[in-house]
């Protein structure tokens, strides 16, 4: 089988992966093959590996929404488990969750969800906050901002959406947030957002700037401030079950989709206290993790 991952390793969501192949006897370099397409942030070197792996005729290859949707328009045959998706009906990867059809199943996220859980977290621990950005992949999620403008509106917060198609615009997207005078920043879940997390978080802490994310590790690897959102490692690790239900002969047409049982907040305290923030009980009360 294959991994396809826009990012770069270390990826703690592959880790869980395994785990998950591990629970189920799998062992890598003995019962199963794990080739990895590390693509370093560069779609077109995603889709390369994309066609090499086809081409080699692996088994199964597991993606990302995104890397989903670059493999399906590479192969219409060889099994493609999403380990997260966002919204692939409307995106055309599958028929519908109960009866995919064609070779795409596997997870989704409840992304729709996010903003507005965001807005409210925000506004619970900073009651006086007016101004908020979110930080967003042009080519990824351009339905957030109006998710993320319509929560903000009905709390009384003005929003400023900024976005990025590609690293190299990220510093010029921070100088964008430093004159709209952001309050707080709410940072999107794509696959290239993640693999900037570390220096997303960098600097946004050099703004003096709180963030709260769709990822638990932005915040437990990479000091973000607050995460609210699926538990992906959850969602890595059940991904698994599905490559094994495929290995034994079942079709992914014929599995549906699943969304994510678990939910997860999480309270960076260092940060907090770096940034000279107090957290409220209430909050801290819910978190179902605090880094001390």
């Amino acid at each position: 089988m294959a991994i396809l991952r826009l990012g770069a390793p270390p990826d703690p969501l592959v880790d869980a992966f395994k785990e998950g192949l591990r629970e189920l006897g799998y062992v890598e370099g003995k019962t199963v093959h794990i080739d990895y397409g590390w693509a370093g942030g560069s779609e077109a070197r995603l889709a390369g590996f994309a066609r090499e792996f086809v081409q080699r005729k692996v088994d199964i290859i597991l993606a990302n929404a995104t890397e989903a949707s670059i493999a399906k328009s590479v192969t219409s045959t060889t099994p493609i488990v999403m380990a997260v998706g966002v919204d692939p009906v409307r995106g055309g990867l599958i028929a519908s969750y109960a009866h995919p059809g064609g070779n795409v199943t596997g997870l989704v996220s409840q992304a729709d969800e996010l903003p507005g859980k965001w807005i409210e977290l925000l506004k619970e621990t900073f009651p006086k906050i007016s101004r908020v950005a979110l930080l967003s992949d042009a080519d990824y999620e351009a339905g957030y901002l109006k998710l993320a403008t319509a929560a903000a509106q009905a709390r009384g917060l003005r929003l400023q959406g900024v976005s990025i198609r590609g690293d190299g615009e990220l510093e010029g997207a921070f100088d964008e947030l430093r004159k709209s005078r952001a309050q707080a920043l709410m940072v999107s879940g794509s696959p290239l957002m993640f693999s900037l997390r570390v220096r997303i978080v960098s600097l946004a802490l050099k703004q003096h700037l709180p963030t709260i994310h769709n990822h638990s590790e932005y915040v437990l690897s990479g000091g973000g401030f607050l995460s609210y959102g699926p538990d992906y490692r959850d969602l890595f690790r059940r991904a698994a079950g599905y490559v094994d239900k495929i290995l034994k002969g079942a079709r992914p047409a014929d599995l549906p989709v699943e969304q994510p049982t678990k939910f997860e907040l999480v309270v960076n305290m260092k940060t907090a206290q770096a940034l000279g923030l107090k957290v409220p009980q209430s909050v801290l009360s819910r978190a179902d993790r605090i880094i001390q």
